[in-house]
């Protein structure tokens, strides 16, 4: 009787134990693909200011020489711009859809709704109003808690921001290297 009641203790722990590692991957994998959507669409909206528009910052108090130290910067990576695309790109992860990698079980999310109105194929991607509005949430609490990152990473890098920003940076992506990199 002892050793059934220790075996079946043994099998509860197991259990509880694989379900908080499952659970835990699963809030991972829905943090770094929050991450990597919102970087692609920052990335998009950034690509659709026109790259000839410039915004002046710097100081406009004079200097003892009489010049000022203003400098012409891309309105498309100035920080005012920034923080303006940073206030609703969490909307747009109503648009993506949830894709389970057979080999690894992993989670990944990916765009099913066209910016452009073509067809996309959706043929491995689970369309779920609780995984959206998670990955709404995780979206949020990643630019509410890494704001000054983000901003500096797109006011100043211009590849890999993905690997960069979600992974070295945050540490939200820690399988990031066995993530395809894709294009706009």
């Amino acid at each position: 009787m002892r050793d059934a009641a220790l075996l079946l203790t043994s099998c509860v722990v197991v259990f509880l134990l694989l379900s908080f590692s499952c659970a835990a991957r699963q809030g991972q994998d829905i943090r770094c693909g929050a991450c990597r959507a919102m970087v692609d669409e920052m990335e998009w909206a950034i690509s659709q200011v026109d790259p000839k528009k410039m915004i002046q910052t710097g100081s406009f108090r004079i200097n003892p020489d009489g010049s000022q130290s203003i400098r012409e910067i891309p309105l498309a990576r100035s920080e005012g711009n920034l923080l303006d695309l940073m206030e609703s790109v969490c909307e747009r992860m109503e648009d993506y859809g949830e894709r389970t990698d057979p080999s690894t079980n992993r989670k990944s999310y990916v765009r099913v709704k066209s910016r452009t109105g073509e067809a996309m194929d959706l043929s491995e991607a689970a369309l779920d109003s609780r995984v959206t509005s998670s990955l709404k949430f995780a979206c949020e609490t990643i630019v509410e808690h890494h704001e000054d990152e983000i901003i500096e990473f797109f006011a100043h890098e211009t590849d890999n921001v993905k690997d960069k920003l979600c992974s070295k940076r945050t540490d939200l992506c820690d399988h990031a290297l066995n993530i395809p990199h894709d294009e706009l």
